[in-house]
């Protein structure tokens, strides 16, 4: 038999439930669609029912909750419900990053750095932060901090209980303001390194001469910075005084959509660049090239493309495929054709597809990609030597030889080769010279282009010394007949490469 206390804990328990039951059927009744109701009342009373819900939940809900994490969580749904990978809500530290990214300038000390999450499979990991690489002429990379190197506190504190935005709130600041970093490397060395911030830009624009006054500019990504580093760079092939030019887009992940277009606009004299449309005819856009031409129209021009190449850079492969001023050689491309906008909500926002981009034959090549004019692609690992090159990885074979040979002459790289693959690796020789290349030059600067082992760019380099060139690039199909099938019987070529290579 139950006392009064007890009766008085069941009404009070049976008090929460009515009103919870009443809530949630108040939530069931006025959820449905009321076809034929006015859209912005529609929205309105959706609006209602969530800030209802989420009133709720701030005041009834077992444990305090922080206001914030249920709008950030809220608005995270949001925009996951849309489906699209490329429109998403951006916290205050997404924000700051996105906005290093877009300006291309940062007060750091120039590191990429990584830091593993837990792994429960392995409790001992220290979760401390990686160096992936220095960049190129920082604090960083003059200091000496080299890649696999581990920062184990920053100004003292220790890394591991700290996130991935606090690491770069805590390395980045204002130019010539102090940092001490403690380095751990390899398995004991501990040290000290106190390193001034600067300005960090990041890396757009890489140029240099091949053979054959062939200019080589590789475009990183599309910043507002990229531009002035591309001018640079063609001012100094006019210097060489080059007589054809490569450009590589590949890995290149896009950007900025007005750098891209100003970048095009150098190669081009007149037409379309890209074309914009959205549901709203505010984002319709055409954008034409301006007559101030810097790349002259005869001058042959290949561009390098592979699945990495996206967005902008798709864009500016689009132009000039599309307008006959390029070839485009390599592998079909990533496939992203939607623009996005960053608009604040306070300290954070969110990006958010408003039109997609057709090229200048009218293809949106979202999903699809632009696929090259003569395809050449990396060979294919067969199982058995993806089995193999597991198993040198793990034994960290190329990191060994590397640590043991850090001036490898070419013959000594041969030798070692020919060891691994005496004691069984069914591993090409081009792929194990090449893996052991990279470990070397992991601690100094790498070579701009690689005409050794890039299956690629050698390729470009043929093309560009066809004499046939002109008529390859004139009869080359759009974008917009590869993707309509109009073009069957000039479909794309394609090198072999071999497997054994």
């Amino acid at each position: 038999m139950k006392n009064s206390n007890d009766r008085g804990r069941d009404r009070a328990a049976w008090s929460v439930i009515a009103v919870v039951a009443i809530f949630c059927s108040a939530l069931s009744f006025s959820a449905p669609l009321a076809y034929g109701q006015d859209a912005k009342a529609e929205s309105q009373r959706y609006f209602s029912i969530f800030q209802s819900a989420f009133n709720f939940i701030l005041d009834n809900y077992v444990d305090e909750v922080d206001p914030g994490v249920l709008y950030e969580g809220a608005m995270q749904g949001m925009f996951d419900s849309l489906g699209d990978p490329y429109s998403t809500f951006l916290t205050e530290a997404m924000m700051s990053d996105l906005s290093d990214t877009t300006t291309g300038r940062f007060g750091g000390i120039g590191l990429y750095i990584s830091k593993p999450l837990p792994d429960p499979k392995r409790p001992e990991q220290r979760l401390y932060v990686e160096i992936v690489s220095p960049i190129e002429d920082t604090p960083g990379w003059r200091a000496g901090i080299m890649p696999g190197d581990q920062i184990t506190h920053i100004d003292g504190e220790p890394t591991e209980p700290l996130s991935m935005d606090e690491v770069l709130k805590r390395l980045r600041g204002e130019p010539n303001s102090n940092v001490t970093i403690t380095i751990l490397r390899g398995a004991g060395l501990v040290f000290d390194e106190t390193v001034k911030r600067a300005l960090i830009e990041v890396p757009t624009v890489k140029r240099a001469m091949l053979p054959d006054k062939v200019g080589y500019l590789r475009i990183i990504e599309f910043t507002p910075q990229t531009l002035p580093r591309v001018r640079e760079a063609l001012d100094w092939f006019g210097a060489q005084d080059y007589r054809s030019l490569v450009v590589d887009l590949r890995n290149n992940p896009g950007g900025l959509l007005q750098s891209v277009i100003q970048i095009a606009d150098l190669f081009l004299e007149k037409g379309i660049i890209v074309s914009t449309k959205s549901r709203n005819r505010y984002e319709n856009a055409v954008y034409q090239a301006k007559p101030d031409l810097v790349v002259p129209t005869d001058m042959r021009v290949v561009v390098l493309i592979n699945k990495g190449s996206a967005s902008a850079s798709e864009i500016l492969a689009g132009a000039l495929k599309d307008q006959k001023r390029a070839y485009l050689v390599g592998e079909n491309t990533y496939g992203k054709g939607s623009v996005q906008q960053v608009l604040p909500l306070g300290d954070t926002g969110f990006k958010l597809t408003m039109s997609r981009y057709y090229t200048p034959s009218d293809a949106n090549i979202d999903k699809i990609g632009i696929a090259p004019d003569f395809e050449v692609k990396e060979p294919m690992l067969t199982p058995e030597q993806e089995a193999s090159l597991s198993s040198l990885i793990e034994r960290d074979v190329f990191a060994a030889f590397a640590a043991a040979n850090p001036n490898a002459s070419p013959q000594q790289i041969e030798r070692y080769v020919e060891g691994l693959r005496e004691a069984g690796s069914t591993v090409s020789e081009r792929v194990l010279k090449k893996l052991i290349r990279n470990q070397l030059e992991r601690t100094s600067i790498s070579p701009i282009y690689d005409l050794d082992y890039d299956l690629q760019l050698n390729a470009a380099l043929k093309t560009i010394a066809d004499k046939s060139f002109p008529t390859l690039v004139s009869e080359a199909p759009s974008v917009k007949d590869l993707q309509t099938g109009a073009a069957a019987s000039a479909m794309t070529a394609t090198a072999s490469a071999g497997s054994g290579n």
